[in-house]
């Protein structure tokens, strides 16, 4: 039997009351279970955690000794229990250890997804899927008119560009990704990152993921028109809304962050609503509860099918 309350949110974040954990906490607690590095998932000082080997170590990099007591490490698939709750990762192919969390409990599964993508991405594990009672779903773009064109045919747009690119990006997962994107799909630009991506570089080639070819940033190259892209994250891309001789782009799903009408670049790491849908099917669940992000329009899409709920 489904349980209606198996998981809800609290004061300090997705708690749940059958195996005392939290699912990406948004406060401290004891027992979290963190599907992925970002930072409105993986927040520091947690006493006990688990999560994958590069969530472990992108938190470490990020927090140092406040990153969290004791983490316990699990490999995919690796069978754990929580309370009492077994428990178990799959690939969310959103970024580098980014895991879909599969939960059992009395006979019913549920599969909390984080953030999840099921657009190839050489910088990660592809998405994996499993059957499940219940999809716990991120709904940030689940909309019927949201639908992320093709990220090849978006990152192929800087060849027309011939001005250098300051380009803005996330500096966890995005940045690399377009960093191995630039060099498979327009090898002739030039990548250059800041010097606070340059660690987190450092630990996709420890796990194993190479991204091509690029330099740290140095304001000598870019003084030079020779098709430089340089990659930067947010908090410099803003402060930079002055630069001159360069093409400003900020690589996002969301609209709003695309910063002049002329030059977009729609390249995200979320499902749009065809992905949601195409989720769903793989899946086949029973019900699907959604959080981060309008639900209302995949529970009027499912209306008399499916049972859908909201849990933010």
């Amino acid at each position: 039997m489904i349980l209606e309350d198996f998981i809800a949110f609290d004061a300090n974040g997705l708690y749940c009351r059958y195996g005392n954990f939290y699912l990406d906490p948004q406060q401290p607690v004891e027992h979290a279970i963190i599907s992925h590095a970002h930072g409105d998932h993986a927040v520091p000082g947690n006493r006990n955690i688990h999560c994958t080997a590069p969530t472990r170590d992108f938190m470490h990099l990020r927090y140092g000794k406040n990153a969290g007591k004791n983490f316990v490490v699990h490999s995919w698939h690796e069978y754990f229990e929580v309370g009492g709750v077994r428990i178990k990762f799959i690939s969310a192919g959103h970024m580098l250890g980014s895991a879909q969390i599969v939960m059992e409990y009395k006979g019913v599964t549920y599969l909390y997804t984080g953030d999840y993508k099921l657009q190839a991405n050489p910088t990660c594990q592809p998405i994996e899927w499993v059957h499940a009672d219940v999809l716990i779903t991120e709904s940030t773009f689940a909309n019927p008119q949201t639908l992320h064109p093709d990220p090849v045919a978006e990152i192929k747009k800087l060849e027309n560009i011939k001005t250098n690119i300051l380009l803005g990006a996330y500096g966890l997962g995005k940045a690399q990704r377009l960093i191995r994107m630039i060099n498979d799909f327009v090898p002739q630009k030039k990548v250059l990152v800041h010097f606070r991506i340059a660690p987190l570089n450092a630990i996709y080639e420890k796990h194993d993921i190479h991204l091509g070819n690029y330099e740290l940033y140095s304001r000598k190259l870019m003084k030079a028109q020779n098709e430089y892209v340089y990659i930067v994250p947010p908090f410099t891309f803003d402060s930079y809304y002055k630069a001159t001789g360069v093409t400003r782009l900020f690589a996002s799903g969301w609209k709003n962050l695309q910063v002049n009408e002329k030059d977009s670049l729609y390249i995200s790491d979320h499902a749009d609503w065809d992905d949601a849908l195409q989720t769903i099917e793989h899946v086949k669940p029973q019900q699907v509860w959604t959080l981060h992000g309008d639900g209302s329009h995949l529970k009027n899409h499912f209306a008399g099918k499916l049972i859908t709920k909201s849990l933010s």
